[in-house]
């Protein structure tokens, strides 16, 4: 086990030291601990070495989309988009990456995702539902559609169902006025619904589920 860390780490030299620890420091740790710790530190390190391989897929998408821009000015709003599409929300450390990629000051990007309410620096469900809560939708019962999606789903809004599946959000104005009340669902938009349309929604993404 402790030459396969090191084997990987050692290949992957760009990795940082807050994720790496040495193969002697692995070793010692692990003589030093009840055979039951030693196996569950081996499994720990192992699905740890596992999720950094997976978010350096996920930045080497978000760097493949930057980098087939026409132009990196003006870019920032897609490329927070695509960014979001691709992690499912928008952690620090996913901002300061954007920021480097568009020489832009990390500020700016902080101060566009959190004036933006589409944009989240909370983790996500994979199936991530959107309720607008703007003027026009809430005169025509965008709050109970809502509270429709919540007790279906058993969630709260701004919460993720404990499995990672789901999650539900109260947006502002989305600009799809003519449309009210909107849901968005994972980028797909649903118009003028209401109540009895949230059982449909969920089932057309439910089936996505169960395939």
């Amino acid at each position: 086990m402790t030459l396969g860390i090191y084997t990987f780490y050692k290949s992957n030299p760009t990795q940082s030291q807050s994720h790496a620890k040495s193969a002697e420091a692995i070793s010692f740790e692990m003589g030093h601990q009840p055979i039951s710790n030693r196996n569950a530190y081996k499994k720990g390190m192992v699905q740890h070495m596992a999720q950094t391989i997976s978010d350096t897929a996920l930045y080497a998408k978000l760097d493949e989309f930057i980098d087939s821009l026409p132009s990196k000015q003006g870019a920032l709003i897609s490329v927070l988009h695509k960014a979001q599409d691709i992690f499912s929300y928008l952690p620090k450390e996913v901002q300061n990456h954007i920021a480097h990629k568009l020489d832009i000051p990390s500020s700016k990007v902080y101060g566009v995702v959190t004036f933006y309410s589409y944009f989240t620096m909370t983790k996500k469900g994979k199936y991530r539902v959107s309720v607008c809560m703007g003027t026009p939708c809430f005169v025509r019962g965008a709050d109970k559609v809502l509270a429709k999606f919540e007790s279906n789903l058993g969630i709260k809004a701004g919460t993720t169902s404990e499995d990672g599946m789901y999650s539900v959000d109260a947006l502002r104005c989305v600009g799809a006025c003519g449309l009210a009340p909107v849901v968005i669902v994972n980028g797909k938009v649903y118009g003028r619904i209401g109540e009895k349309d949230v059982d449909g929604v969920i089932k057309d993404f439910s089936a996505e589920v169960e395939a």
